[in-house]
């Protein structure tokens, strides 16, 4: 299983220098919100996407996480009646399997 998180380029390209991503959400940490949101896949985040960084002109990118050994929750927020998962701790860099621009490019053209 992977699980999806849509972060700010900047913000993981700090998480790599670092060697940990601390970023909950658009514009709040782990330690603001007490976990960092993830998706379950391609569809859960369009409606974030939609909800919530429609307006976002900066440069994002789609981390896809190995959640195998993180403490991961299944739970629905309190604004949702889906399911999503939370991730409770810091996301090492090293559980992201891929990291790639959002939205993709369009077929056919270079990113």
């Amino acid at each position: 299983m992977t699980i999806l998180h849509l972060a700010l380029a900047r913000d993981w390209e700090a998480a790599r220098e670092t060697g940990e991503y601390r970023v909950s959400t658009l514009g709040l940490t782990l330690d603001d919100v007490g976990f960092i949101h993830a998706c379950t896949g391609p569809e859960q985040l369009r409606g974030v996407v939609e909800r919530f960084y429609r307006d976002v002109t900066d440069p994002l990118v789609v981390l896809s996480i190995d959640p195998s050994g993180l403490d991961v929750r299944m739970e629905v927020p309190p604004d949702a009646q889906e399911t999503f998962p939370h991730l409770y701790e810091a996301l090492p860099v090293t559980a992201v399997t891929s990291a790639l621009p959002f939205p993709p490019p369009a077929p056919g053209t270079r990113p």
